[in-house]
């Protein structure tokens, strides 16, 4: 059972009509826990503003939980849950105090639906009389995730939401998220972090308000038609030159200490003698498995 349907939504901004989402088309399965992955201005903000029918589309049509996000708003925003990227809660009020606003809204108690929240309001339940305005990056993210389940939603969309906090904080809240997904909740989540891609089930990624693929990570990255190369030398500045300069180079780009390339040809001695020639002395070139970001830049390019 589909849980989200997009068929061809448009959103455009402006006199100009600059096109934020060019006609997206996927859909989600009832349980499943869909990344909308790309980066800053691809288009995730604009696509989730419009299925929790925040915005309206210029374009196509979609529904949630088989809900019109135009004509069913209603109906979608009791049954949803939505967490923004930027920090929305109310900063003056305390966590308890945010908490009960947002059960009360939604005509529902912290106690009727606590076994949902639980795990996740056990590591901030100590701080419940501090400020929402003063808690960390990492709390603050737990608190905006338990005033997304209060009324326990069918659909929860999450919009950017380990963005700005700390590696600890980001494993912790994908944790959160896992056990969200054995309780049946539909979870839908956007992020620019390639390697949080492969935590989700299956993926979208996205560029400029396209959708470049959609499938599980494995799939994405087995379809990688290229033998990808990691490469490492004492001058990381002239090997990305050279390799950019190199006619057999399909492409070429940093990639933490090491570059990554694929090449017309299969010699890897051939490669290396053409780094050699260009002035480097130790170059160490191996075989790479290719990852979400090497195929979203082979997307990118192709």
């Amino acid at each position: 059972m589909e849980s989200v349907v997009l068929k061809e939504i448009t959103k455009t901004y402006g006199k100009e009509k600059t096109v934020a989402v060019d006609r997206v088309s996927f859909s989600v399965e009832k349980g499943e826990l869909f990344g909308l992955i790309g980066p800053d201005g691809a288009g995730k903000t604009s696509i989730f503003r419009m299925l929790t029918t925040l915005l309206l589309p210029d374009g196509g049509a979609a529904t949630v939980d088989g809900f019109d996000i135009v004509k069913d708003y209603k109906q979608i925003r009791n049954s949803v849950g939505y967490m923004p990227g930027k920090f929305s809660l109310y900063p003056d009020l305390t966590v308890a105090e945010n908490l009960n606003f947002f059960a009360t809204v939604f005509g529902t108690t912290l106690a009727e639906n606590y076994d949902l929240i639980r795990d996740i309001y056990v590591q901030i339940e100590k701080f419940k009389d501090r400020r929402a305005g003063k808690l960390s990056g990492g709390m603050k993210q737990k608190l905006a995730l338990c005033c997304a389940l209060i009324h326990k939603p069918t659909v929860l969309f999450l919009d950017e939401p380990t963005t700005g906090v700390d590696p600890v904080s980001r494993k912790e809240f994908w944790d959160m998220l896992k056990r969200l997904k054995a309780q049946n909740i539909t979870i839908v989540v956007s992020t620019p972090y390639m390697d949080e891609a492969t935590i989700c089930d299956r993926i979208a990624l996205i560029q400029s308000g396209k959708i470049l693929s959609i499938d599980t990570p494995d799939a994405i990255m087995a379809a990688y038609p290229d033998q990808l190369y990691e490469i490492k030398a004492e001058n990381m500045y002239v090997l990305l030159n050279l390799l950019k300069k190199y006619g057999e180079t399909i492409n070429s780009y940093a990639y933490g200490e090491y570059a990554h390339a694929s090449f017309r040809v299969t010699d890897q001695d051939a490669v290396q003698s053409y780094l050699r020639a260009g002035g480097l002395r130790e170059v160490i070139m191996h075989k790479a498995h290719p990852t979400i970001e090497d195929s979203f830049i082979h997307l990118l390019t192709a």
